[in-house]
């Protein structure tokens, strides 16, 4: 292992150096023989032929031409339009051949989730970026005795669900089936415990062998490396988990803002780790960050996915986020700091000027480096839970289907009590039938049946689920109390921060 170590780190140095060079070229040249490629590989699918991607090739500016040729997708859109057809075994949809693997995801309001398509070439890009990202490991001065240890990753079950003619699961699950097999000895928790489904399982077998174990580096949604570290603490009755594992030195995630859990991470570490964001969507791997002491992360410019950006203002977005007609995109070259943008993103596995629904700001425009701001359209995720408002209005309005009673406003807000997390609900109802207890029981279902993501967090994280009955004119009268009251203005689904400490304190008659 020592000598595995050395050349290991040796390597990596090696690649990092060519990577530097690599990166001298313009994120703009960058961007465009991405595209080229993809357009190369993807001419002569059925997406490909009826927006003539040969003649895009031809094109003097390919970039504008491809923005003029190809409409802008959301994932309601092109699955309905085309990802449906490789769903039901065609070949050459979207991308060439046949769709082997679909990756679950958050869905809308009509499915539980999302089925995204995932094929070979996507599966190779993010395992060329996730090498690039061990790469950058070199920069924080670790010793070669680091790069021997192992490094646990916490996702979903390798054990995927057979369809038929396709494979589907998470997609950390699909990626743990095509595993290098020079990363057996560093992959903790091994192959026979990513195949298990029950995440109380499975978590309890980390737990066990977590002795067995050297982890120098942990990677996953936060709330689900909070959960582990703590149950292994608790059972070996730790100070803290580096009393197990000595060698933790570097966190790795995504999905999620880290700052809720820092707190309760500095309890359970007791010597500094370094926090690392990936942008690891289920349509591709965007971003990762990839120097010591930056805040943005570094996004992928050559790598299979091309990328476009709408400037996420009132002039491109409705206020309820949706895409107004003929909005302004910018290309890789055309942006600028300290705005907010939408990313549409093109990728090797079938999505075209997709939407993917987040929304960021250009830290760094030198060195292409971006962080996440939010969504779209309003969304809750404290610990991975992904609940949309697509999610939540549908959940509402199965309840007042059941109850036979309007519900005109209802918002909702997270809640942070130590390592539980909450959400609390305000319904605008008068005189229910039933308890506000069951009310949220009755909701809390619904929702665990439109989203899978929040149905599993529902099993750890998110613990509690509190729903309050408030008059309806109290919305509006609160909505007037801050110069909103109007056609043009709603009242906000999703309460952050002070607002919502504004409107518990305006609930309670503080005016």
């Amino acid at each position: 292992m020592e000598i595995l170590g050395t050349i290991i780190k040796r390597g990596l140095t090696f690649r990092k150096n060519i990577g530097k060079v690599r990166r001298k070229s313009s994120g703009a040249k960058q961007q465009r023989k991405s595209l080229l490629k993809l357009l190369t590989k993807a001419r002569y699918t059925q997406f490909g032929e009826k927006f003539e991607f040969d003649s895009i090739l031809l094109a003097t500016h390919p970039e504008q031409m491809f923005q003029k040729m190809v409409p802008i997708y959301d994932y309601d859109k092109i699955f309905n339009e085309w990802w449906h057809k490789a769903l039901k075994n065609e070949a050459d949809v979207c991308w060439p051949g046949k769709i082997k693997y679909f990756a679950l995801s958050s869905g809308t309001s009509g499915a539980p989730s999302k089925q995204i398509p995932v094929t070979s070439s996507m599966l190779r890009a993010m395992r060329k970026t996730s090498i690039r990202q061990v790469m950058s490991l070199t920069n924080y001065g670790f010793s070669e005795e680091f790069f021997q240890k192992g490094v646990l990753i916490v996702g979903g079950s390798s054990n995927l669900q057979n369809m038929g003619h396709y494979y589907q699961g998470d997609l950390s699950g699909i990626n743990a089936t095509k595993m290098p097999f020079w990363t057996s000895p560093f992959y903790k928790p091994g192959k026979e415990i990513v195949k298990l489904r029950d995440w109380n399982t499975k978590i309890e077998e980390i737990v066990n062998h977590a002795p067995e174990w050297d982890i120098a580096m942990i990677t996953g949604v936060p709330a689900w490396n909070q959960i582990i570290i703590e149950k292994i603490v608790e059972k070996y009755k730790l100070k803290n988990i580096h009393d197990l594992w000595p060698n933790l030195q570097v966190f790795i995630y995504g999905g999620v803002a880290i700052g809720p859990y820092l707190k309760s991470f500095e309890k359970l570490f007791g010597k500094k780790v370094h926090y690392l964001e990936t942008y690891l969507a289920s349509e591709g791997f965007l971003a990762y960050q990839s120097h010591k002491d930056v805040k943005g992360m570094e996004l992928i410019l050559d790598n299979g996915i091309f990328m476009e950006f709408i400037p996420f203002n009132e002039n491109n977005f409705n206020s309820d986020g949706s895409l107004k007609a003929n909005p302004e995109v910018k290309l890789i070259e055309e942006v600028q700091e300290d705005i907010e943008y939408a990313i549409l993103i093109s990728t090797n596995a079938g999505a075209w000027r997709y939407m993917i629904g987040d929304t960021v700001k250009f830290t760094s425009i030198e060195h292409n480096e971006i962080i996440i701001t939010g969504r779209t359209k309003h969304f809750l995720s404290l610990c991975g839970e992904h609940l949309s408002v697509d999610n939540m209005t549908q959940a509402v309005q199965n309840l007042s289907v059941e109850l036979n009673m309007p519900i005109k406003e209802f918002t909702v807000a997270g809640t942070v009590n130590g390592s539980n997390f909450g959400h609390h609900w305000f319904l605008a109802l008068e005189n229910t039938p039933v308890s506000e207890e069951i009310l949220a029981q009755k909701l809390d279902q619904y929702l665990k049946e439109l989203n899978d993501d929040y149905a599993v967090e529902r099993k750890h994280a998110l613990q509690n689920i509190k729903l309050q009955a408030v008059p309806t004119g109290k919305f509006y009268e609160w909505m007037e109390k801050k110069g909103k009251l109007g056609s043009q203005n709603k009242f906000p689904r999703v309460i952050h921060n002070n607002h919502y400490t504004d409107w518990v304190h305006f609930l309670n008659g503080g005016g």
